[in-house]
């Protein structure tokens, strides 16, 4: 079998430290694809230094000990690398630089998790394991979840081993998660992040499957709850009539309609909408949710655009219309991605408090949020015709299970008008013979 990887010493002589001496750093090359990269260490030699310790087959008695320094570092690397049935250099760089049982820890692992998440511009996933790990930090300590964090003094805990976490601990999580208010679907999402960590974790051979906690016959994720958020048709007249009280009113009004307008748009896909998105009366874009989770099978979306949504970009749009610049100023194009997350936050509870106010006051369901665009969209296009692979297509879904929990089912009086008609055939039967 064909080494999958050389590790060796390099001695980086392109810039020389404040002391004249050069960084000595682990060289790592794959050959098959060929990647080299190079590690930082805590060595610093001269030329003349670096080959009387290291590359010297007969080193002086008085270097033997910094040699032998060299050595355990080049075998830990070593050591790393032979573990990895098939070596990945993410993999390897996280094994090589964590302390000893931090692969272990499933608090270490969370962190790991957020900063790759991070890297990958994946910030709403990363904030939903930061929380997690916070829940379960407030869940080893006992305390109310719902206290203020500056409040707190205990120290928090740094350590949390895998194997401490089995179906009667999973159990009393949810138990105390559900004490405190948190809701199905969020303590689902916390499990689930803790879930993929044991994954991980028996991937990259830190644990034994045995310890796996989460299964038939061990702990089930609780199922979230399909809450179905969607307007009726005359929810939908009730709301477009209503007469907002104030401009705020009036603004997350419009911003409703628009979303639904374009197939249940999201917010944040919407901030990010260029005109270079504008292609005469589409909108043709890739979901922000999709660009780095379905690289393989990230197909756009395309929206063609109604009156009132032409009308919309018109009033709200910015006036210059170049087609690198952002149609909506809600978004700039310098922003990092956190920035992006959290004015994207920020803007989505914006419209949510004023369009549940507007609602409140027009006995609508005051729960209604932005998001409820996106059910009201798809319920009203089935309920007035379009097949599930028409809607699932417009909500740029994958298969069309996903479709269904968007959909809140047939009002009762198209269901009392299916089986009115279910003796149709004996009726026009009867008349024939007439």
């Amino acid at each position: 079998m064909e080494k999958q990887v050389f590790i060796s010493f390099f001695l980086d002589k392109r810039r020389a430290l404040r002391n004249g001496k050069f960084p000595v750093k682990l060289r790592v090359f794959t050959p098959y694809p060929r990647i080299q990269k190079l590690y930082p260490t805590k060595f610093e030699y001269t030329e003349k230094e670096f080959f009387g310790i290291w590359e010297t087959k007969k080193p002086r008695k008085e270097v033997l000990k910094k040699r032998s320094e060299m050595h355990s570092v080049l075998s830990k690397a070593e050591e790393v690398a032979d573990q990895m049935p098939t070596f990945m250099f993410e993999v390897f760089e996280g094994k090589l630089y964590q302390k000893k049982g931090e692969d272990e820890n499933v608090l270490y692992q969370y962190d790991e998790a957020i900063k790759r998440l991070k890297n990958n511009k994946q910030i709403g996933t990363a904030s939903t394991y930061d929380l997690s790990k916070k829940a379960i930090i407030n869940f080893l300590l006992k305390r109310d979840l719902n206290q203020k964090e500056e409040k707190l003094d205990e120290e928090e805990p740094k350590i949390l081993s895998f194997r401490q976490i089995t179906t009667t601990w999973l159990n009393s999580f949810e138990t105390y998660l559900s004490d405190y208010g948190r809701s199905q679907t969020t303590i689902s999402m916390y499990v689930r992040t803790l879930r993929t960590l044991f994954n991980q974790a028996i991937s990259n051979n830190v644990i034994n499957r045995d310890l796996y906690p989460f299964g038939r016959n061990k702990y089930r994720v609780p199922a979230q709850k399909a809450v179905k958020k969607a307007l009726t048709k005359e929810e939908l007249k009730i709301l477009f009539e209503a007469e907002p009280t104030t401009e705020e009113q009036k603004i997350a009004k419009e911003y409703f309609f628009f979303l639904f307008n374009c197939s249940g748009l999201n917010v944040k896909d919407m901030a990010s909408l260029k005109f270079d998105n504008l292609v005469g009366d589409k909108l043709v874009y890739t979901r922000e949710k999709t660009k780095r989770t379905s690289k393989t099978n990230s197909r756009p979306v395309v929206v063609y655009l109604n009156e009132y949504a032409l009308d919309f970009i018109e009033r709200y749009g910015n006036r210059d219309k170049r087609k690198s610049n952002l149609i909506f100023d809600i978004f700039r194009n310098e922003m990092t991605e956190e920035e992006r997350f959290r004015k994207s936050h920020n803007f989505t509870r914006f419209l949510n408090q004023h369009l549940k106010l507007l609602a409140k006051d027009n006995g609508l369901p005051e729960a209604i949020s932005t998001y409820w665009s996106r059910h009201s969209f798809a319920t009203n296009a089935i309920r007035s015709g379009a097949s599930l692979e028409q809607i699932s297509q417009a909500l740029n879904h994958n298969n069309i299970s996903t479709t269904k929990n968007y959909f809140a089912g047939f009002e009762d009086e198209a269901m009392k008008k299916l089986t009115d008609n279910l003796m149709n055939f004996a009726k026009d039967e009867k008349k024939a013979i007439n």
